[in-house]
Parts: C-alpha cells; sequence; structure tokens
C-alpha cells in the first residue's frame, strides 16, 4: 500500500472548523505572507493562492465585498477583478510557461462553487498532459513544489511587473 502525506491539511481542518466569517473575509485580517497565502492587495480585491490547486500556480482573484454574484458587485471592482486576471496571467507566464489557463467563475453551489457564499475568479495555468493517471483514476494531485515556494515565486513576479512601467501607446 503507498500512502500520501499532507499533514499540513491538519492545522487547515482544525482552523477552517474556528472561523467566524468565511475563508476569503477571513485572510484579510492577516498580513500578506505564504500562511494566508494573499500576496497583493489593490482597492476592491485581492489575489491569492488557492489552497488546493489543481496546478501549481493556481491563483484566485477575490473581491473584499463578501457578495455571492458579479451582478452584486460594483462596476469597478468588477473591471479590477479582470485587470487582476489579466495581470495573473502575463506573472503565471513568466514563471510556469504553461501551455495554456483556465480561468473561471463557479456562481452558486450547483455551479461548482466551493464558497458560493463569496465570488471569485479561478485562474489555472494548463500544460499537455496535466490530468494523467494520478488525476484521472486515483484522484489525487501531484503538485512539484510546495506552497511556500508557489507563493514567493509568484509574489516576486508579480511585484516586478507592477513595478515596471507600463508600455506606451
Amino acid at each position: 500500500m503507498n500512502y500520501i502525506w499532507s499533514p499540513w491539511r491538519m492545522i487547515y481542518m482544525q482552523s477552517h472548523r474556528q472561523e467566524t466569517e468565511c475563508v476569503f473575509c477571513d485572510e484579510l485580517n492577516h498580513a500578506d505572507s505564504p500562511e494566508n497565502l494573499v500576496f497583493h492587495r489593490d482597492k476592491h480585491s485581492y489575489v491569492i493562492l488557492n489552497r488546493y490547486p489543481y496546478t501549481s500556480g493556481h491563483l484566485m482573484v477575490v473581491p473584499y465585498n463578501h457578495k455571492p454574484a458579479l451582478c452584486d458587485l460594483d462596476p469597478q471592482a468588477r473591471a479590477e477583478m479582470m485587470e487582476l486576471v489579466n495581470q495573473a496571467i502575463l506573472v503565471l507566464q513568466n514563471v510556469y510557461n504553461p501551455q495554456g489557463f483556465n480561468v473561471g467563475i463557479n456562481i452558486g453551489e450547483a455551479a461548482g462553487a466551493g464558497i458560493a457564499e463569496h465570488i471569485h475568479i479561478h485562474v489555472v495555468p494548463r500544460w499537455g498532459g496535466d490530468t494523467n493517471f494520478m488525476s484521472s483514476l486515483a484522484q489525487t494531485r501531484v503538485l512539484p513544489e510546495s506552497l511556500e515556494e508557489t507563493y514567493w515565486r509568484v509574489k516576486k513576479a508579480w511585484d516586478m511587473l507592477r513595478s515596471s512601467p507600463s508600455p506606451g501607446p
């Protein structure tokens, strides 16, 4: 029998029971770090690594407002979220050189939203063959680096992108 250990999940499972709000709202009470996985905050929304990623670099863009659907957000928040999605794709392209991306929003539990009460956008880098035996048959994901390593790689590239001047017309 083979075992795959993920002892870091126990900390999450135990702390999950103690949350007073949603997981996205709770993260706002902590400083950006590899522990809470938030690495960028903007005016209306922030960017966080997915704690249970499909692949390395799986990010989420989350509005500060606790709303279940895009239509519940103001136009400025929606526009900022899309700009952050675009920046996330640029950063992930630079860091991981994926062959494609999945960008998605699951609105409502029936649509697959794990946290249906707080809208968020997933940005997932993809490679040919990344859905293999482990994912398809064993229902197990194998990630080639730790979340902490992913955090620092993505944060560094994000900060570099944000500090470089925008190209002119």
